[in-house]
């Protein structure tokens, strides 16, 4: 099936005679094909349909609102009007059908008189074209796969659009966005342009004494912020004997290939302490949570300098928020920011269909939010014949077509998920052309946004589900999503756990300069496999949407609604989340 433009409907109405008042009615009417899943001359075929039982009734965008209303949301989602203008189609084709057998019996000559014949250089007429069956899904499977059927499981799925997860003051909230959803909302990485992940990379190539300076520059960078922060007077170096109490500085490891425990832990100290691994005993901490890559400062005791037992830890501090000296007007604005968030993959396991695609792009639609971020578009490796790039590039025309008539902002993040895309991390973004996407921010995984004054820290990447899988914990009284979120958030890191799982390729010159928050942000989106929630964690708020589907059936989506500038009377910081939902689509 061809994309529909506003192009191809002008095509289709030119053929029917059928004027319209302006251009915003074209942009409404591919929305309208999108949601509905119609081609361009269906959709002109069920407005002849309807206007001929209305007299006298013009295209606009008020009739193509009643259009919308009575014929697009029928309960069996089909026209009823459509008898009226159907009844021709079987006449039409009656007649061409006599037409090509006497054309059978006939000379060309003969047959030329009745109807010229269908040819590459005398294709049949627009109009009897038009009326031919057509496939009715946009992003038909049937056009880049040999074989695929929709997935049962999702169509007949249950709870659509039940809210599963509420945060913050949701009672009386409208979920439905600004008239003009868009208009005044600025979008940039918080460093600028100039500083994203655009270049070249060394993977494979890097040398290990690179990979262990950054991480000794780490070490330091951490440890000075503890040493402020808990006004630790001196550090010492773990492996030496001691008989007094000591500070000692270094990250937390493993002393085998398996899983962290608390007989396998291990501090291995920075340059400056003089790199080297001790044993750690835990028995005398209250309460820890450790993973492998945390940096922190212990105190203890180290008697024969063959293990040194912890007494007291230090795990980290988080970045203060960011804060704008210069007030703009947005800040006197009382109108909260929408914003939605859907994570891929896009399409069931056991189908090739975009339905949840689609369904997403009737939910941007009707809550018309300000903001939309979406990743990992193909997750799914199936026969094609069509290359993933261009099947990514059909899911990215079709968000953006369809949702030309809300002028919603798009930022599109990549996904170590996405297989027509660079498999390491950090992630570069994607390229698309920037002329034709003007509503369209591409940006790199991980990445730091600030709109509209409020911080969005953003990584595709599972670092939720790789830091739980490895965690060890004893008597802190917490939720394990809640100590995780802490952890990326005291050790400033979009992936703070090392060594990487095995499916992370990472490059560590480039994750020194873009895989560290610069700040705490106000959210911080972490979609994972494991269950969704939403969290507030020193401040920030921590939002899992889900996955927009799950294996055979539908998942979930997010949308918050943000106010920028608030403050209370005694000058603390107030978080710029009003609320939040986790939906099913």
């Amino acid at each position: 099936m061809d994309q529909v433009t506003a192009e191809s409907l002008k095509e289709e109405m030119e053929m029917f005679s059928v004027s319209y008042e302006d251009d915003a009615v074209l942009d409404k009417m591919v929305e309208q094909c999108i949601c509905n899943r119609l081609e361009a001359n269906e959709m002109v075929n069920e407005w002849v349909a309807f206007s001929s039982t209305k007299k006298g009734l013009k295209l606009t965008i008020n009739t193509l609102q009643q259009f919308e209303h009575e014929v697009m949301q029928t309960p069996n989602g089909s026209s009823k009007y459509v008898g009226i203008f159907v009844f021709l189609i079987p006449q039409i084709k009656a007649e061409e059908e006599e037409e090509d057998l006497l054309d059978s019996y006939s000379t060309p000559a003969k047959g030329s008189q009745k109807r010229a014949l269908t040819t590459p250089e005398h294709p049949r007429s627009k109009r009897s074209a038009a009326l031919l069956p057509s496939p009715s899904l946009l992003l038909s499977p049937a056009s880049f796969s040999p074989s695929a059927t929709p997935s049962q499981k999702y169509s007949q799925r249950g709870a659509k659009g039940e809210v599963v997860v509420t945060f913050g003051a949701v009672q009386g909230t409208r979920w439905v966005g600004r008239k003009d959803p868009g208009a005044g909302v600025q979008v940039e990485l918080l460093e600028g342009p100039e500083n994203s992940l655009c270049c070249s990379y060394k993977f494979m190539f890097q040398r290990l004494r690179d990979v262990h300076n950054v991480l000794a520059e780490k070490i330091e960078d951490l440890g000075k912020s503890l040493i402020s922060h808990f006004k630790i007077e001196e550090l010492s170096c773990a492996s030496l004997p001691a008989q007094d109490t000591i500070s000692v500085l270094g990250q937390v490891c493993c002393d085998g290939n398996g899983k962290l425990n608390a007989k396998s832990v291990l501090l291995e100290a920075g340059p400056d302490q003089g790199g080297q691994q001790v044993p750690v005993d835990l028995s005398e901490l209250k309460e820890y949570s450790l993973f492998p890559g945390q940096v922190v400062v212990m105190e203890g005791m180290n008697a024969t300098g063959e293990r040194f037992v912890a007494s007291k830890l230090y795990d980290g501090v988080p970045l203060p928020f960011y804060t704008s000296n210069v007030k703009t007007e947005n800040d006197e604005v009382s109108e909260p920011l929408s914003v939605l968030v859907a994570c891929g993959p896009y399409m069931p396991s056991d189908s090739l269909t975009f339905d949840p695609l689609l369904d997403l792009i009737s939910v941007i639609v009707r809550d018309r939010p300000d903001v939309c971020l979406c990743d990992s578009f193909l997750s799914q490796k199936a026969e094609v014949t069509e290359t993933f790039e261009a099947i990514f590039s059909r899911c990215i025309e079709s968000i953006v077509d369809g949702t030309r008539s809300v002028g919603c902002h798009l930022v599109f993040v990549p996904s170590q998920r996405d297989i027509h895309h660079h498999f390491i991390y950090p992630q570069p973004p994607f390229t698309l052309p920037k002329d034709r996407h003007t509503r369209v921010t591409l940006v790199s995984d991980p990445c730091t946004l600030l709109i509209n004054g409020v911080t969005f820290g953003l990584t595709s990447t599972d670092i939720l589900f790789h830091i739980s899988a490895e965690e060890i914990s004893s008597g802190t009284g917490s939720d394990r999503f809640s100590r995780i979120l802490k952890h990326m958030l005291t050790q400033r890191s979009y992936y703070p756990l090392y060594p990487p799982v095995e499916e992370v390729n990472m490059d560590y010159e480039k994750f020194q300069s873009f895989g560290q928050m610069p700040l705490t942000p106000d959210v911080l989106i972490i979609p994972s496999e494991l269950r969704y929630f939403v969290k507030d964690v020193v401040g920030c708020v921590c939002v899992n949407p889900g996955r927009l589907t799950k294996g055979q059936v539908g998942g979930t989506y997010s949308r918050m609604l943000l106010q920028h500038g608030a403050s209370s009377e005694v000058g603390q910081r107030v978080s710029p989340c009003l609320a939040a939902q986790v939906v099913k689509i």
